[in-house]
């Protein structure tokens, strides 16, 4: 690891537009930190003294109270500073600064630092555009993510080797000017792409030293990818994975068992890496759904799903777009889609979720209650709406005896829940696959009757997650698992945007298919007189009060969505799943009034990536 202040300075925001004289004054004057995982940058309630530049690596900043529990955590990654305003205001700060993984940092008393400020304009004005953007990403920490500037992508393969140019001339698309590092000795040049062959006349990777030069004689790039095959050694890995700050680590159902070989080794030399590796599957042909890789997932943070082959029949765009999804990450844009609970009228989620795809909305995360999570969940698995449509018509429509009995549509449903019919019937479609398989990342909210709360399933048996929120007290037994009686998600939170706002998306639509509800109930009205009112059966008290409970629960979750879809479906029964088609249909309609303005909003966001035309 190089000990060059002057390279490392220069790898900061902070030294943007500074002279060669300039910058070597303040390397001079600062000194190189190195920290572990967990070392302690500043214990809380001591004086800060000192400003911290943080060239690479993490540091978890936790606000205590005077009781000293953590009310507040906040992290500082590669670009970042630490201690400028605690030394500014010279008093015990109550804040913890610990190294989340290895850091590089270099430390300026504050007072030198002031005086640097003081006699060097720019780097007076790198540093309080700095801060103001700390402040600004403190305000609206919900919408402002952070884009990687160095970001690896590792090959286990030469099958992915294609996705590095995508990603870069998706990034000219978009206005970047993005450079590319390579060990590939046949990379073709791409127009507006500068790059660099990563590897010696020997065979080697570059000198440390070497790569740092050319990554900041490229600072005007603000991009620069590093495409690699994993077939070097660990150390040399390390070494470039030290100053990356998002490591694609690209692997196929054939090959991913070498990776973890090869993770494995990287953690033993340098542990704390992990946040920042997603592994990126490539699936081709028959692999629609990754493989259950439970020793790989312990190694990363988070993976995507992505296929350069178009879908086959009855597969939906979610492979396809993996890439986009890619993108999307690099420029800290992430959407999440809520769909509401609402029975039978909840398969107007179909409808907008192919409206949405239809309009090029790809969302990269759902989250779903009840009748949301069903929908939602056999979308993620990569399942064409269309064809969805098809299969619970098929599924749920009632067997000719349940036709010829008053309110048979009812009774048929009671029968599906009482007979555990859900569960094989959504086998056929979703295997024994867990969500963190699916194409798409997928939650399910259900509820505990044990403790009382919520439950976000956002891993295990995909089937499992379905048949937990969708559970309707009354028509089913609570089920048990694990020391929990679980029942549908609507009673605590019918729209769960607030969920996909945890997981990190900055722009959430919501569907409510229960914001309209009609004011009838078994054929009473309010003007409906006492003497002429009629009585209700169980099963519809039962049905009513549910859906009563969803209109109101609709504020706990959807505060946080930036657009809410409403289809009107108060024409519909709530057992007649038989019209799934006619569901869908308003779905689509309402969803092609809103996709004007999810698009104008989403532009705001990041104009250059979504249209509003």
């Amino acid at each position: 690891m190089t000990e060059n202040k002057y390279l490392l300075l220069k790898m900061h925001g902070c030294a943007k537009g500074l002279s060669d004289e300039a910058l070597h004054e303040i390397a001079n004057a600062a000194e190189l930190v190195r920290c572990g995982a967990g070392d302690y940058i500043h214990h809380a309630n001591d004086e800060i003294t000192s400003v911290f530049l943080v060239i690479h690596g993490r540091l978890k900043l936790s606000m205590v109270d005077v009781h000293g529990n953590t009310f507040m955590v906040r992290y500082q990654t590669a670009g970042g500073q630490f201690g400028a305003i605690g030394a500014a205001l010279s008093e015990p700060t109550e804040v913890n600064a610990v190294a989340q993984e290895p850091s590089t940092l270099l430390r300026l008393d504050y007072s030198t630092a002031f005086e640097l400020t003081r006699k060097h304009d720019q780097f007076r004005k790198n540093f309080t555009k700095l801060i103001a953007n700390q402040v600004r990403g403190f305000i609206y920490q919900d919408k402002i993510r952070k884009k990687p500037a160095i970001v690896s992508v590792v090959h286990q393969s030469s099958a992915s080797r294609s996705l590095t140019p995508s990603l870069a001339r998706r990034l000219v698309e978009l206005g970047e000017t993005p450079c590319v590092l390579t060990d590939r000795v046949d990379w073709e040049p791409l127009e507006n792409v500068p790059h660099r062959l990563l590897i010696d006349a020997d065979g080697k990777l570059l000198k440390e030293d070497e790569v740092r030069r050319q990554v900041n004689a490229w600072e005007d790039s603000r991009r620069v990818l590093v495409d690699v095959d994993a077939v070097h050694n660990p150390e040399s890995g390390t070494r470039l994975m030290e100053f990356s700050e998002k490591v694609f680590w690209c692997v196929s159902p054939d090959n991913w068992q070498s990776a973890v070989k090869r993770l494995r080794e990287i953690e033993s030399i340098v542990p704390g890496w992990k946040d920042k590796i997603s592994v990126v599957w490539l699936l081709e042909d028959d692999h629609h759904v990754a493989p259950w890789a439970p020793e790989l997932k312990e190694l990363v943070t988070s993976d995507y799903k992505l296929s350069f082959t178009q879908p086959i029949l009855n597969q939906n765009r979610a492979l396809i777009n993996g890439t986009e999804r890619l993108v999307r990450e690099l420029r800290g844009v992430r959407v999440g889609l809520a769909l509401g609970g609402g029975a039978a009228r909840g398969m107007a989620h179909l409808g907008v979720l192919k409206t949405l795809e239809r309009n090029g909305i790809c969302v990269d995360m759902i989250a779903g209650t009840s009748a949301g999570a069903m929908t939602g969940t056999l979308y993620a698995s990569g399942m064409a709406a269309d064809h969805s449509i098809e299969s619970f018509m098929k599924d749920l429509q009632p067997p000719w005896l349940f036709r010829m009995l008053p309110r048979g549509d009812q009774w048929y449903l009671l029968y599906k829940y009482r007979r555990g019919h859900f569960d094989p019937m959504l086998r056929k479609y979703l295997s024994d696959y867990r969500l963190e398989q699916l194409p798409i990342p997928m939650c399910t909210v259900t509820v505990d009757l044990v403790s009382g709360n919520s439950v976000v399933r956002k891993e295990g048996d995909a089937v499992h997650a379905v048949v937990e929120s969708i559970n309707l007290p009354v028509l089913s037994s609570p089920i048990r698992r694990e020391g929990s009686l679980l029942v549908d998600g609507g009673l605590v939170n019918n729209i769960p945007a607030d969920v996909l706002v945890g997981q990190g998306c900055n722009f959430v639509i919501a569907v409510s298919v229960t914001a309209k509800m009609e004011q009838i109930f078994a054929k009473n009205r309010p003007d409906t007189p006492t003497h002429e009112m009629r009585s209700a059966s169980t099963l519809q008290t039962v049905l009513r009060s549910y859906l009563v409970q969803s209109k109101n629960m609709n504020s706990v979750g959807v505060q946080p969505a930036d657009v809410v879809i409403e289809p009107d479906v108060t024409k519909f029964e709530l057992t007649e799943f038989n019209r799934t088609d006619e569901l869908a249909a308003e779905g689509e309609i309402a969803t092609l009034e809103a996709v004007p303005k999810i698009k104008q909003l989403l532009s705001q966001l990041d104009d250059k990536m979504f249209s509003h035309g």
